[in-house]
């Protein structure tokens, strides 16, 4: 399998790869699996209030350390089944953007009774992780379902269909909050706006990316919405995405190691706006990429100030 340099896939034909048959391959291409930054992002919403929430409940390291794992597994197929629901849906339009014309249903080299069978395969590999979960965990996951199945469609109805992806990708702060037992309350409120402004952010940068693209085809994208203006629009959210953040450590009693984390969560923000430049798609690739960064530090953040205050115990 030949790709040309401007495609998004990398190629699955070095290493151990190249010895699956090119069906299997084309299937862990199918769910992005060569592109790892889409389930990074999913988790990370997860894993940044489930410390909080195993402090505030008593859940031990042990257990959160487990629910942590079953996320991570879970964002990984999950992620993989949208990914076939949104080529399922651009079907005809990704052989038109020269990013994304070399993915398999669009190359016509998985068809789409196929691509049915891959999704309702995952599906009960996602299940099967769901229901490992508290019932209230389990209730809140099932409700995403429709956001999931929603969001392709948002950029052939909207102009920012990025509203409604952010709004998708920041379900996880509530399914991670379910996930120790209790229904989500106010507090959690902060997180899930701050995660769905820093995606909003983001997927706007990642969107520069194909805005020549979605303009000829007519498709919309908070890229175009805002051209000339991504740069200062980027700057604000992201100050939103801060301020949401300060509200949730004050609203979940927080300690030094998030409050750190939000300091360098800010940085990092600037010196993405200081760089977006709507003529550089290569560039936006990357600073979109880089967000799995503020992800992990903010993780990073929750999770030490859990061991500080509730002590390591991996049994617990």
């Amino acid at each position: 399998m030949t790709l040309s340099s401007s495609s998004d896939i990398t190629s699955f034909d070095k290493g151990i790869w190249r010895y699956l048959p090119p069906l299997c391959r084309d299937i862990l291409i199918l769910m992005r699996m060569d592109r790892p930054i889409g389930w990074w992002l999913l988790v990370l919403p997860a894993w940044i209030v489930m410390p909080v929430a195993a402090r505030l409940h008593d859940i031990g390291t042990g257990e959160l350390f487990r629910l942590m794992g079953l996320f991570l597994i879970g964002a990984i197929i999950m992620r993989g089944t949208g990914c076939v629901v949104n080529d399922l849906w651009d079907r005809d339009i990704d052989p038109q953007v020269t990013r994304t014309s070399s993915r398999p249903i669009a190359a016509q080299r998985i068809g789409i009774g196929l691509a049915l069978v891959i999704i309702v395969f995952l599906a009960l590999i996602g299940l099967a992780v769901l229901i490992q979960l508290p019932v209230e965990a389990v209730a809140v996951g099932i409700a995403a379902l429709p956001l999931i199945i929603a969001y392709p469609l948002a950029k052939r109805l909207t102009g920012y269909p990025q509203i409604v992806l952010g709004i998708t990708y920041s379900w996880g702060v509530l399914l991670g909050w379910a996930a120790v037992g209790v229904w989500p309350d106010s507090r959690v409120i902060w997180l899930y706006l701050a995660m769905a402004c820093w995606t909003f952010g983001y997927d706007t940068i990642y969107a520069i990316q194909d805005m020549s693209d979605d303009k000829r085809i007519g498709i919309g994208s908070s890229a175009l919405s805002l051209a000339g203006h991504i740069q200062k629009v980027t700057a604000v959210v992201y100050t939103m995405v801060i301020a949401l953040l300060i509200g949730f450590a004050l609203a979940t009693g927080a300690g030094p190691f998030f409050s750190f984390a939000i300091l360098a969560a800010a940085y990092h923000f600037g010196w993405q706006v200081a760089r977006i430049d709507e003529n550089n798609p290569d560039l936006a690739g990357r600073l979109f990429r880089s967000n799995r960064n503020v992800g992990l530090i903010l993780a990073a953040g929750t999770l030490a100030d859990t061991i500080k205050a509730t002590g390591w115990n991996p049994l617990g």
